[in-house]
């Protein structure tokens, strides 16, 4: 008795054209969590800048800690922004070219 499934055919499938809001929430989405990773790196940023020597005349050192952490705060939500303006644009432009030439190619099953 053979246990193994028949393998299905595949088929090539065009990408004729992506709807430009869905690919900006996607990649919004993408962006915005993508930009999580280095929240990290700029708390720790702040907090050895906040531990450097004041410069004179330069700002008071928590102030320096705290645009360091407003910065991991608003970098997300500014990567995200981008990811979704990209997105919007980079699909009407796929769309465009995709009617001169057609689409992306993929094969399914």
């Amino acid at each position: 008795m053979n246990m193994i499934p028949p393998q299905l055919p595949l088929t090539k499938r065009r990408i004729k054209s992506i709807t430009p809001l869905q690919l900006g929430k996607m990649l919004a989405i993408i962006y915005g969590g993508m930009s999580l990773l280095f929240i990290p790196f700029f708390l720790l940023f702040g907090v050895i800048a906040s531990m450097a020597p004041k410069v004179h005349g330069g700002p008071p050192l928590p102030a320096i800690f705290g645009f360091g952490l407003g910065f991991a705060l608003l970098f997300p939500l500014i990567y995200a922004a981008m990811g979704f303006v990209l997105g919007v644009i980079g699909a009407f432009i796929y769309n465009l070219v995709a009617k001169w030439i057609g689409g992306i190619e993929v094969e399914v099953e």
